[in-house]
């Protein structure tokens, strides 16, 4: 992975000398799911949950536990918490604090809290991710095993899932990541889902990536570019978008790859860079030891 080393390094460079006593951050980020058998973990017959609270908890001076932030889940399950100054939330959790205003039918308890992971601090700015949380009915589904083994845990066997003939040879609940390089190899052009490579960047970010890049650009032709932070963060971000459509376990849901990318664009140079080396960690693989499923387009 030279590619990404010698990134990490210039990022580091340019990023570091233009950013000391700049006021840090930290970002907490994860998904909610509806846990229907009631097994405590991930299963085939789980999904994510919109409108559901999120609470995170610190330990104060005390020793005592105050909340720090509260966020409610996208249509996705996904939240993000933003904490501004340069706080330590390595002694932090996450957990389910109510439905809110989203599905209330998976709501009667909520899973056990989570501790936050540090995926990254660099450049006064921490990235904290945490394993998924729970929300749970009052009584398991009728549809659930009834035995008291544990229901397959995600990623399950190809066999299970229905077959669709336009998707990749790859099951989508496999953890996946890959580089754009790979994306770029007509022998994996298979696997382009929901974007297709003429697709206009304008079209896949929106209005604000299209007044930066212009109404003509399309995704293929932005992870082309390189040398420059926002041509960078283009190829980057498109690579984490087509990786989020292409694996459930990818670290970004397609909506936080928007989400995130619009953020950078409206902030400053230094976001623009966090925000490009975030997303090539989670295309490397780093973090959730993912490796790259292709296999050749038949």
């Amino acid at each position: 992975m030279d590619w990404l080393h010698k990134f990490l390094f210039a990022a580091f460079l340019v990023a570091g000398a233009s950013t000391t006593g700049a006021r840090g951050d930290a970002m907490v980020t994860g998904t909610v799911f509806c846990d229907q058998c009631k097994d405590g973990q991930i299963s085939l017959f789980d999904y994510p949950l919109y409108g559901i609270k999120v609470t995170m908890a610190c330990p104060g001076s005390d020793g005592q536990y105050t909340t720090l932030g509260e966020e409610t889940t996208n249509w996705l399950g996904n939240y993000a918490m933003r904490v501004g100054g340069t706080p330590n939330l390595s002694e932090c959790y996450a957990q389910v604090s109510s439905n809110g205003q989203g599905s209330n039918a998976c709501g009667a308890a909520a899973g056990p809290a989570k501790h936050l992971r540090l995926m990254f601090n660099m450049f006064n700015t921490e990235m904290y991710s945490v394993d998924p949380l729970l929300a749970q009915p009052a009584q398991p589904m009728s549809f659930c095993p009834s035995s008291s083994t544990p229901a397959p845990v995600i990623p399950p066997p190809a066999p299970l899932l229905p077959p669709v003939p336009s998707f990749p040879p790859t099951p989508f609940l496999e953890a996946s990541a890959c580089p754009h390089q790979m994306w770029l190899m007509p022998e994996y052009q298979c696997y382009w889902k929901v974007v297709s490579p003429d697709t206009k960047v304008a079209v896949a970010f929106g209005l604000i990536a299209g007044r930066r890049y212009g109404a003509d650009m399309t995704l293929r032709q932005g992870m082309l570019g390189r040398g420059d932070p926002y041509r960078t963060l283009l190829r980057e971000g498109t690579t984490a978008l087509l990786n989020s459509y292409n694996s459930i376990q990818f670290p970004y849901h397609p909506i936080g790859v928007i989400e995130a990318m619009n953020l950078a664009l409206m902030g400053s140079t230094r976001h623009v860079l966090h925000t490009a080396l975030s997303f090539t960690r989670a295309n490397s693989g780093s973090g959730n030891a993912a490796t790259c499923r292709f296999t050749t387009c038949k």
